[in-house]
């Protein structure tokens, strides 16, 4: 099979180095805006498949089976027309769109396109978090009380990014607001978010917060806990606590859990600690990516459409409203702006 990879930033070159691991991927064609990107990593995988072009028109052009989004948010909504007016099947990194509105357009467009589109949320292929799922689907937990998620980044990322990626709760948050839904399989129904910076000046400037705190509220009344920040220095921290009526699992809990213990005597856990989403969630990338092999395949359908996308996009923008306006959200209220 031959797939297409736009956007060679930090997660589209991480991307690739996964892509050509995998055994159904015969070969690769890549491409960024910045030329010098896409030089970089063909000349990285000099003995493998990896073919470079000069613009998205040409990747499409390339005889490709399917194709992998990995550009700058507000990209992502063209891109994902353009690849479905070509006819490929499509895997766009989150988020959907740089806004719901914006989201929500795209939605309409693709209505009654026979191309499927896959928004990238890798935590729903790590094998815990798929657990985790399983687990209150069962029945097991009893009826779910309290769901926690956590994502701590080690350091922040670049001003030039942070511009560009929609602030904390679109960027880092909405991976956690999806997990939520998916976990539970419950819609929020309301949202109440606070924010703070004490780092890098940037986050400001662009209207940002370098750590954030979300209660959002399920139709079923069960309450969702989100935890964000971009200062973690002990390591990349993203967890999943599922507290049910019968019993209570977590996932992210391992030796790799980027804390320190203060109980004496205890040990766990043992390290060394996760350092970012690399070595994280390496695993689920490559799982994500194979679930869309059979996508672009025709095997199944799209497990996780711009649709479902478009649900956390919209709690993302209930947040950043709760925060600027100090009050308690209702999703139907950024749905009808």
């Amino acid at each position: 099979m031959r797939i297409g990879l736009i956007g060679l930033g930090r997660i589209g070159a991480f991307h690739a180095d996964t892509l050509i691991g995998i055994p159904a991927i015969e070969s690769l064609v890549v491409t960024d805006i910045v030329p010098a990107r896409t030089k970089q990593v063909v000349d990285r995988h000099q003995a493998q498949r990896v073919d470079g072009v000069d613009s998205v028109a040409a990747l499409l052009a390339s005889g490709v089976d399917g194709i992998i989004i990995a550009a700058g948010t507000d990209a992502h909504p063209e891109l994902v027309l353009s690849c479905v007016e070509a006819g490929l099947p499509t895997l766009c990194e989150k988020p959907v769109a740089r806004s719901g509105t914006a989201g929500a357009e795209l939605l309409r467009r693709l209505e009654g396109a026979p191309v499927p589109v896959q928004i990238g949320f890798q935590r729903r292929y790590d094998a815990a978090i798929a657990a985790a799922r399983a687990a209150v689907v069962s029945g097991e937990l009893g009826w779910v009380n309290t769901i926690r998620s956590t994502t701590l980044d080690p350091e922040p990322p670049s001003p030039e990014y942070v511009a560009v990626s929609g602030g904390m709760f679109r960027d880092c948050g909405v991976h956690d607001f999806d997990v939520l839904r998916w976990v539970t399989g419950q819609e929020a129904v309301e949202v109440y978010a606070t924010g703070s910076n004490r780092g890098a000046d940037f986050f400001r400037r662009y209207d940002d917060v370098d750590t954030s705190a979300a209660i959002v509220t399920f139709a079923d009344g069960a309450l969702g806990v989100v935890s964000n920040t971009r200062y973690n220095a002990r390591g990349y921290d993203v967890r999943l606590e599922v507290h049910g009526s019968k019993d209570s699992v977590a996932a992210g809990v391992d030796d790799g859990w980027p804390i320190r213990a203060t109980e004496p005597g205890v040990t766990f856990p043992v390290g060394p600690p996760h350092q970012f989403f690399m070595d994280r969630f390496q695993p689920a990338f490559r799982a994500e990516f194979e679930t869309f092999l059979e996508v672009v395949a025709g095997e199944r359908p799209s497990p996780c459409t711009v649709a479902d996308g478009l649900e956390a996009d919209w709690i993302a923008e209930a947040c950043a409203r709760s925060l600027q306006e100090h009050r308690p959200v209702r999703i139907e209220e950024v749905r009808l702006a």
